[in-house]
């Protein structure tokens, strides 16, 4: 981890306020997630926890796992992948544009796991893994296992069943090992792109996380997560105040929530204060402003929205 730091974050300096004197007083800072962990990344110290050794479902945060198992197999990323019926959510019925017999690269799979949460894009990269899905999952918990990740466990590629499970410390370690990877860093930060599919339809995917788009938002990787079972989670290593930081908010019930808390966090790292909690509607004006310039930003080459799903973020 220390060599990761050193290439990732070289040349920040411990400039903060928090940076310079003891770490802000935690009492100030009231997240409604309920399991958090904030940690100074470059000096590997927990600054803020709320139950972050209880397990829980992490649903899409799943992917950073994915994404790595995958990369550590050295296929060739150029090759061919399909989306075939195998790859189908059964389990929560969760929509994607992949549709069956859409054919896209390795690399253009792994881009939509991670940047636009995509679950069949996931599960084909498993279904492709030499041994096909089982000997993915079980890759997948054995890369966990070398890590130091004692109380994490994967069933599948996808995040969707409720039996992938971690925590909060767990995670934070995830994100960091994640980090290791430039692509994984690439794919996980992209605000937009548009694949161009064999069937002549190039459709557009965005971010899963509004807050790549947002320029008061420093980040270096992120992964978002949703099913019923997890809550909402988002896991995060960004740089605050010229520090990297890890941030992770598990099982927040609110529709914005995960946002608002992750807002709280920067706001008290920066200040040291604890931001008021904004009304709901004072958060969905700041998301809708930023989608509103991420859309004039591409109009006239993604559609203006990418279809929801209630079960893949």
């Amino acid at each position: 981890m220390k060599r990761l730091l050193t290439v990732v974050f070289a040349g920040l300096v411990a400039s903060s306020a928090w940076g310079q004197a003891a770490a802000p007083d935690p009492a100030r800072l009231k997240l409604r997630s309920a399991n958090v962990l904030v940690l100074d990344a470059a000096e590997d110290r927990q600054i803020y926890a709320k139950a972050a050794d209880e397990v829980t479902p992490i649903a899409s945060v799943t992917k950073l796992m994915t994404a790595m198992v995958t990369l550590d197999a050295q296929q060739a990323l150029d090759e061919n992948l399909d989306i075939d019926a195998a790859d189908f959510d059964y389990l929560k019925g969760s929509h994607s544009r992949l549709r069956e017999g859409t054919t896209l690269s390795r690399r253009e799979m792994l881009r939509l796991a991670l940047m636009a949460s995509e679950n069949r894009a996931a599960a084909s990269l498993a279904r492709h893994y030499p041994g096909g899905t089982s000997a993915f999952v079980t890759a997948m918990n054995f890369k966990a296992l070398s890590l130091g990740l004692k109380h994490t466990h994967y069933s599948d590629p996808t995040g969707l069943s409720p039996q992938n499970v971690s925590t909060a410390s767990d995670l934070a370690k995830l994100v960091q090992a994640a980090a290791e990877y430039p692509l994984i860093r690439e794919y996980t930060t992209t605000p937009s792109y548009m694949v161009e599919l064999d069937t002549g339809r190039s459709p557009g995917f965005n971010n899963s996380n509004a807050l790549v788009k947002n320029q008061a938002w420093d980040i270096t990787l992120q992964k978002t997560g949703y099913i019923r079972e997890a809550g909402k989670c988002v896991v995060m290593l960004v740089n605050i105040a010229s520090k990297p930081v890890v941030i992770v908010l598990l099982d927040s019930m609110g529709k914005y929530t995960r946002i608002a808390d992750a807002q709280r966090v920067k706001h008290w790292l920066e200040t040291g204060e604890a931001l008021a909690n904004a009304p709901v509607r004072a958060v969905r004006a700041v998301k809708a402003r930023v989608t509103s310039r991420a859309a004039q930003r591409t109009r006239g080459t993604f559609p203006p929205r990418l279809l929801k799903t209630s079960q893949k973020r």
